[in-house]
């Protein structure tokens, strides 16, 4: 065989080799892995109103405290269940992706082996005739010498090249059984949960509708309870009204350092931190739908949030405290910040001063616990611009 028959064959072998064709697989659907985190955040929620539940009097009495918390905690179990469903069809498409990878690796797997195997059998039978050596030395001159040499090492390297090619093929087609293992767990683990989250979801509708007509017979002392929580309510936003509006009548300017405030707190307008660490908004701002009597509603000066017991009341932004007062056995702090000012009712003690400067997150007092109302733990939290009113709900982080 000659010479220039010997350079086209392996040529052309190798060019074969290289032309292969491309995997391509389909796009992901939602991370599963922000699926989880969005799991793990509900699930934190639940844990959360489970113990504001387990802190009500521990009768079976039906009180509008226990409804709203059973109410929020059939939302988050709801939350969680189309969650737990939205990461399960995620797992399943994450394992047919895994699984279509796999197929098209494992195929790709055996041309590089099958193309590898004709290689080395080509390389032997076109070597087998004329050694590399004579190859090399049987050239014209020693430009033609030095392309021979360097297209031999070109094989030799080439050879080395597939089997790495051959090696990684093989590691990724583990890993991707490895990794269709561990999703097959995890989706078996989803759909456990899940179960149990429908049996939990049920007992707590069976308890809310249990609850409801419990609540229904006692409709007249709900609507006097009413009567009266709306009437401090308003006592209590009366109150403030006019301590704001003497605060204001008294300093008219504000001060360079109090604009400056003022700016940093509309600027955090959407982020600014709750005043309680942990809890939920119990009363919404606005007119609001009484939870169980259908011609009441209530309006709210600000918002409700109900908290765990020993919980403390916290600023939302910098500021100087300007009033502290006390009104139907609870006291209430009132903290500036420039032409803002932001209110914290319901206080069982209070650790700050008239004229101290809080920053952001500190403590200015510990929340009441009423006894009377199913040991419910709630402060009345409030935003004004100057004699303004406004949505706490607005500025508050989501």
């Amino acid at each position: 065989m000659t010479t220039p028959i010997i350079h086209l064959r392996l040529m052309l072998t190798a060019l074969l080799l290289f032309v292969t064709t491309a995997v391509v697989f389909p796009q992901k659907s939602q991370s599963v892995s922000d699926l989880k985190s969005q799991r793990e955040r509900t699930l934190q929620e639940l844990e959360k109103t489970q113990q504001m539940l387990k802190e009500t009097k521990k009768s079976e009495t039906a009180t509008v405290n226990k409804l709203n918390l059973l109410n929020k905690d059939i939302r988050e179990r709801r939350r969680l269940i189309s969650n737990l469903n939205s990461e399960i069809n995620s797992l399943d498409y994450e394992m047919s992706t895994l699984s279509t990878r796999r197929d098209s690796l494992e195929l790709h797997l055996r041309k590089l082996q099958n193309d590898y195997a004709t290689f080395v059998r080509e390389s032997h039978y076109t070597f087998k005739q004329v050694s590399p050596i004579l190859f090399i030395f049987s050239a014209k001159d020693f430009q033609q010498m030095m392309r021979r040499m360097r297209y031999i090492q070109d094989v030799q390297s080439f050879r080395k090249q597939q089997v790495a090619r051959i090696r990684n093929t093989q590691q990724e087609i583990d890993l991707q059984n490895q990794l269709l293992q561990e999703n097959k767990q995890n989706k078996e683990s989803a759909v456990k949960m899940q179960q149990r989250q429908q049996e939990n979801l049920a007992r707590d509708e069976r308890r809310q509708q249990d609850m409801l007509k419990s609540l229904k017979k006692k409709e007249k002392e709900l609507q006097a309870q009413q009567r009266r929580q709306q009437k401090r309510a308003n006592e209590l936003n009366k109150k403030i009204e006019e301590l704001i509006a003497r605060d204001i009548d008294r300093h008219k300017q504000l001060t360079k350092e109090q604009a400056l405030i003022a700016g940093g707190f509309e600027k955090n307008k959407g982020r600014l931190p709750w005043p309680v660490e942990k809890g939920y908004i119990s009363g919404h701002f606005g007119v609001q739908q009484h939870p169980t009597l259908e011609r009441v509603t209530v309006n709210n000066k600000g918002v409700y949030l109900q908290t765990t017991t020993d919980a403390q009341a916290r600023a939302v932004f910098e500021g100087e405290v300007t009033s502290i007062f006390s009104m139907g056995g609870t006291q209430a702090v009132i903290v500036q910040h420039g032409n803002y000012r932001t209110v914290y009712s319901g206080l069982a003690t209070v650790s700050v001063k008239k004229g101290d400067n809080v920053k952001a997150k500190q403590n200015i007092g510990k929340i009441y616990c009423d006894p009377d109302d199913d040991n419910s733990t709630t402060v009345f939290f409030q935003i004004w611009k100057d004699k303004e009113i406004l949505n706490p709900e607005l500025w508050l982080a989501k």
